[in-house]
Parts: structure tokens; C-alpha cells; sequence
């Protein structure tokens, strides 16, 4: 299995620092986490088979290097563990920890597992274990906040290996010796600070070199950020920079060194860079592209990618290995630019800019659907209509991009949602974002996501009292919950969604909502009540004189009766199905409802009707061009005409099933017919991610 990276937090470690040979130092640490490997457990001293991964644990504060060191020493081991490397990020830049549902599911997509939308923590985490019982990997979990995350992602043989980088002991795990990290030795720090001054100052004076390690306490970001500033200023000397530290320590200044060579570095930027700067600890994940800067500051997006190249050559963000400019707010900067927009910009200064760049977020997303409807000329006047900037060049660019910003933008939904002050823009951005993902992705790729969406959604509408939207959201879980067999949950929902629909006075949503019902009681075999709210949403159809809906309904009551054994209302209500998409024109419709007035027919004993609608269905099919169909029926009058014992017509009818298909067919092929009616109605498929909202865009 190739190496895996699983993108939980927002951010894809790249692992750019522990690449061969541009890893310095820390000779001492990887030769005893090298040796922990090895090392007999309290497990194995007692003569027991150690019952799960062997833990090693990397600690230290943000900036210490710690996950530079961690990926060195995944670089050194993976070729030890064949079944790949899996990598997750356990916090979010701002010290938020990432739900251990989500690392688990990501590393389930990781390892080509499929998990059920919607399910819950332990489910996930029990899957990851047992799909990695039988496997040799290799976990990578940076930035742990708690034991409780680590522990819950532990699998559970000895023959997998987990790497853990954490900010202190993580009390509760057994036999777990942190390697605690200090300062780099003074040789390799030096040499980190000479890859970005240049040899020649360093060279010319040594001690002072030294001088400004020990200021920066040799810490590996306090080192960079101190390199990028000499670098961006090749006739200032580096005994100046260590004076000037120095002379702030002297002074009391507070904070940590990282902290006081960020302040140097930052009060040299430019206003308007500073600002750019400072705004983007707004950015969702930490996760930053040229559009969300040049939405947070109001800026050119050419300009805003410029301005952050030279923030990754100054050691101020990282870039990350990415088909599109990405950069990432390091997690032990967050803090610090956090202080500086709390303290020098205004709050609706703040949530102007955030209001940026949801809007940003929305267009993006809407130029992102747009192009995948290349048949539409109300698309395509749309896509034109907007700022060259904000138009992708094909449908696999639009995808790319949304594929790379996926982590962002469902952390922008998230936080816009916990904000509560930009609702209106956070229902808009995830009815976007919902569309995107279907018109790229489609319904059950994007199932997982589109769930969490979907919950937000209902907290939104919840908050804000609106009743309408509350039913979409709970229809939309409920379809979700249904496809993965959650009938009793989709049940509760569906429930909960007439109400809502109801309260909304909203015939669209009451309409579905009893249909769902219906169709949650049927797959949970109470066919009484199924005909029951069939029947009721029936009703609502009639009134309206929805008569495409109504036929449609009339065929899902007949297969109540029918699963109910009731063949004689099964052929009545069949027989209105027929009737009324025979009204409607919809021949494709009618060729089905033929075809199942067939079935039951036939399960009635009526073989000489059956066979005569079965012929009557047959052309049908064959004017809808339903080749499928049609070979479905053929196989149907073959087996009704063995009945009626006439075995040569029937060995015809076989022969031209398999003629239409190309290929013998199984004895079961006339299950496909059947299958369409026990389906979600169409309807209900066309919606099963729609969020219907008066604010949202088309």
C-alpha cells in the first residue's frame, strides 16, 4: 500500500522538514525513539503478547520542532511497516481538538474503508481497528490535546505502530515513554540559521551566531523566523538581531523568545503586509489560499498570493504540498496572531472580514457547480457574469480545487455556524457548498460530509426558529440515515420533519416527509401503516392536482398490499398507477407499472392477464427505449408461459432477453422492475441533498 495521508485537521503534513537530508539534529532523541521501538514492553516481561500498538510519544511546546522530528523518524521506520503510513493532525491550528469521529473517519477514507454517514464515534473507531487488526502500519498522530484521542485511535496488534506528538504526557496510555524535546544542539542550530542568512555572516562571525541561538534558546521556529528577518535584510549584521533580542529580554518583555522574534519580525512588515498577516488567524483550519487572504483584507489576489510567498520565505506560514497554492498558519503562530487582531482590530472589522470571505467562499462555490453545467445557458451566463478571478477553466479544475479546499470550507461552514452573528451567509455557503459536492462527487461519495452539513443546517434553523428549513434538514438526515440502514433514526427524523413542515405550513415538505414515513415503515415490514401514510400523502397530491406525484404514490401503495400479501387492492392501485402516467405521458413510468400490475397478477394466479399486460408492458419498454426493461419482461413472459405450458415460446422470449442485453441473464433479472418500486421515489432522490432556504442561491 503506498504511503497515506489523512487530512483530519485541516492541514496535510507535508513532512517537507524530515526530508533526507535537511533534517539537523536530534541525533540523540531518534536513536532512543529508534530503540523504544524495540524495546520489551511491561507486557511483554510478564510473558503476555502485547494486546495493542506500541505508543511512542513526542512531546514538547509549539515551535520545538516536534513533528519535524516525528516525520524523520517515520521517514527512518516506514519501510518497516508495508501496509503504509497513515498521518492525522488531532488539533486545529487554534488548539481546537479535531472530534476523534472525524480522524477515524478520514483515516477509514485513508485505508479505502467505507463507514456509514452519520455513524457514531465508537462505530468509527471499532471499524479502524478492525481494519487495521490484519495490517502493518504506521500512525503518525500530531498534536494531540488528550490521552483520550490517542487511546480511542490505537489499534489493536502489536504489529502497528503509533507515533504521537503532543504538548505533555499522555497520562493514561500504558507503557508510553515520552521523548521530551529541549532546544536543538547549538551546531545544528547554527547551521539551520545559515540555510537562510547565507554562510558568509555566519562565517564572519561565529559568536555571534551563538549569541542569537541562545536568544532563540535554540528553538527551530524562533531560529527560522529569525533567519527570514536576516535574510530579507542582507546588509544587517547578526549580532545586531541578538542585541536587539537581548535588550527586550533585558527589558522584561514578555513572552517566550518565539514570541519576541515574531514581534521583531512582524513590527518590520509593511502596514498593509502586517494586516494581511494578522487576519489570517481568521482563516478556517488554518488553511490559507490567495483567495481567502485577498477576501479577509480586500486586496487583488495576484497581490494577496505575492504577500504570502514572502511570508513562507520569512518562516511566518508554511507551504504545503498541494496541486494549488496552499500555505498553513503554523499552530504555534495562531496564538500570537490572535493577540494582535483582538488587540488592534476593531470586532466588525473582523466580522467584515470574515463576511469576505464566506462571501468569497459562496461565489467560488457557485462558479464550482456552475461548470459542470455545461448543457445550461443560464449557467454559462452566470459563470460569464462573474470577475475573471473567480472562474475555473474546466470542470476538473473546478474539482481540484474543492477536492484541496474541502477541509477549509467545511471548517468555514463549522465556525460560521458556532460565529451566529453571519447566519444568513453560513446557510448560503452550505447550500453551496452541498451542491458543489454533489455535482462533483455525487450523493454517496459525498454522503459523509454532506451529513455533518446537513447538521449544521438543522442547528442554524433551530437557533433561528425557521421552520421551513428545520423540515429540509431533518428530511435530508433522514435520507441519509436510511440509506445506511438507520431506519429507526430516519424514522424519528422523518417524524420530526412533518411537524416542522407542518408548523411551516410547507405542502412540499409535509408531502415528502409523510411519504418517508411511509417508506420507513415499509422497510421496517409494518406495511399497514405504510399504506396508511402512503394513502395521506396521496391525498395531499390529489388536492393539488400533482398527478405525476399521485401515480407515482399509487404504485408505492400497491407494493404495501402487494409485501402485505393483499393482491386484490395490490391490482387496484396498480391499475390507477397505470392510469395515471398513461395521463401524464410518461412512458418509461407506464412500461414499470405495466410491468409490476404483471407481477401481481401473477402472484394472484391470473396468468392469462398476466400475460397480456406483460405483452402490453413489453411495447411499452420498447417505445421508452428501456432495453433493460424490456428484457426483464421478456424474461417474465417466459416464465408465465412455462406455466401455461408452452415451453417453445417461452425458450423465444429467453432468446430475446438476451439478444436486448448482449449476454445470457440470470433467472432473477425480472427483479429489476421490482426494485425500481421498493427504490426512494424519484423525488425524493432528485432532493436527498437539497437545502431549500429563502436565502439560497440558485
Amino acid at each position: 500500500m503506498a504511503e497515506q495521508a489523512v487530512d483530519t485537521g485541516g492541514v496535510q503534513l507535508s513532512g517537507h522538514a524530515a526530508a533526507e537530508g535537511r533534517f539537523l539534529g536530534r541525533a540523540r532523541e531518534l536513536k532512543e525513539l529508534r530503540a523504544d521501538i524495540e524495546r520489551a514492553g511491561l507486557d511483554t516481561l510478564s510473558g503476555h503478547k502485547a494486546p495493542r500498538a506500541r505508543v511512542l510519544l513526542i512531546a514538547g511546546r509549539p515551535g520545538s520542532g516536534r513533528t519535524a522530528l516525528a516525520e524523520e523518524l517515520v521517514r527512518q521506520v516506514a519501510d518497516r511497516y508495508p501496509d503504509g503510513v497513515l498521518r492525522a493532525r488531532l488539533s486545529e491550528s487554534d488548539g481546537t481538538p479535531v472530534p476523534t469521529a472525524h480522524t477515524a473517519r478520514e483515516l477509514l477514507t485513508a485505508l479505502e474503508v467505507t463507514a456509514p454517514p452519520g455513524a457514531h464515534e465508537d462505530d468509527l473507531t471499532e471499524a479502524l481497528r478492525t481494519a487495521l487488526a490484519d495490517r502493518r502500519a504506521l500512525l503518525l498522530l500530531d498534536d494531540a490535546a488528550d490521552a483520550e484521542q490517542v487511546d480511542a485511535l490505537l489499534p489493536d496488534t502489536p504489529d502497528c505502530l503509533a507515533v504521537a506528538v503532543s504538548g505533555g504526557p499522555l497520562t493514561g496510555i500504558a507503557d508510553v515513554r515520552p521523548c521530551t524535546l529541549g532546544g536543538l544542539d547549538t551546531k545544528s542550530a547554527v547551521e539551520l540559521l545559515s540555510r537562510h542568512t547565507g554562510s558568509v555572516r555566519i562565517t564572519v562571525d561565529p559568536r555571534a551566531a551563538e549569541d542569537l541561538v541562545e536568544e532563540c534558546q535554540a528553538q527551530p521556529t524562533a531560529l527560522m523566523l529569525a533567519g527570514g528577518w536576516l535574510a530579507a535584510r542582507p546588509k544587517a549584521a547578526v549580532a545586531d538581531l541578538a542585541k536587539q533580542l537581548h535588550a527586550e529580554a533585558d527589558e522584561g518583555t514578555a513572552g517566550t523568545p518565539l514570541a519576541r522574534v515574531f514581534r521583531l519580525a512582524y513590527t518590520s512588515l509593511p502596514t498593509h503586509a502586517a494586516r494581511i498577516l494578522r487576519l489570517l488567524s481568521l482563516a478556517p483550519a488554518g488553511l490559507v489560499d490567495p483567495h481567502t487572504a485577498s477576501a479577509l483584507v480586500g486586496c487583488s489576489v495576484s497581490g494577496a498570493r505575492t504577500t504570502l510567498d514572502d511570508f513562507v520565505a520569512l518562516g511566518l506560514l508554511h507551504a504545503v504540498e498541494s496541486p494549488l497554492p496552499q500555505y498553513e498558519v503554523p499552530g504555534c503562530l495562531h496564538p500570537l496572531l490572535k493577540a494582535l487582531t483582538d488587540t488592534q482590530d476593531r470586532p466588525a472589522e473582523l466580522q467584515l472580514a470574515r463576511a469576505r470571505m464566506l462571501e468569497r467562499n459562496v461565489r467560488l462555490l457557485q462558479s464550482c457547480r456552475a461548470i459542470t453545467e455545461t448543457d445550461s445557458p443560464q449557467a454559462r451566463e452566470k459563470l460569464l457574469g462573474m470577475p475573471r478571478s473567480l472562474r475555473f477553466p474546466d470542470p476538473r479544475a473546478a474539482a481540484d480545487w474543492l477536492r484541496v479546499r474541502r477541509p477549509a470550507l467545511l471548517a468555514a461552514a463549522r465556525l460560521a455556524v458556532a460565529d451566529g452573528e453571519l447566519d444568513t451567509l453560513a446557510r448560503r455557503l452550505m447550500s453551496q457548498l452541498v451542491r458543489a459536492m454533489v455535482a462533483h462527487f455525487g450523493t454517496q461519495a459525498a454522503a459523509p460530509d454532506l451529513y455533518g452539513i446537513h447538521g449544521l443546517v438543522l442547528d442554524v434553523a433551530e437557533r433561528l426558529d425557521l421552520p421551513r428549513e428545520r423540515a429540509a434538514a431533518l428530511l435530508n438526515l433522514g435520507d441519509l440515515d436510511a440509506r445506511t440502514g438507520r431506519t429507526a433514526e430516519a424514522l424519528a427524523r422523518y417524524r420530526a420533519a412533518l411537524d416542522a413542515g407542518r408548523e411551516a405550513n410547507d405542502p412540499y415538505a409535509t408531502g415528502r416527509a409523510m411519504e418517508s414515513v411511509g417508506g420507513a415503515h415499509l422497510e421496517l415490514g409494518d406495511y399497514d401503516r405504510a399504506a396508511d401514510w402512503f394513502g395521506r400523502a396521496l391525498a395531499q397530491r390529489l388536492a393539488r392536482d400533482e398527478r405525476a406525484d399521485a401515480a407515482r404514490l399509487y404504485g408505492r401503495i400497491a407494493a404495501a398490499h402487494t409485501y402485505a400479501g393483499r393482491y386484490g387492492e395490490a391490482l387496484r392501485d396498480w391499475r390507477a398507477a397505470v392510469a395515471g402516467h398513461r395521463r401524464c405521458g410518461d412512458t418509461a413510468a407506464h412500461a414499470r407499472a405495466l410491468s409490476e400490475l404483471a407481477r401481481v397478477q401473477e402472484y394472484a394466479g391470473r396468468f392469462e392477464e398476466s400475460l397480456y399486460t406483460c405483452q402490453e408492458a413489453v411495447e411499452w419498454a420498447r417505445r421508452a427505449e428501456d432495453a433493460r426493461l424490456q428484457a426483464a419482461l421478456h424474461v417474465r413472459l417466459a416464465d408465465t408461459l412455462d406455466h401455461l405450458g408452452d415451453p417453445v415460446a417461452a425458450e423465444l422470449h429467453r432468446a430475446a432477453a438476451e439478444r436486448l442485453l448482449g449476454e445470457e441473464l440470470p433467472e432473477s433479472a425480472d427483479g429489476s422492475a421490482e426494485a425500481e418500486q421498493e427504490a426512494p421515489a424519484p423525488e425524493q432522490r432528485a432532493n436527498a441533498c437539497e437545502i431549500r432556504s429563502t436565502s439560497a442561491e440558485g
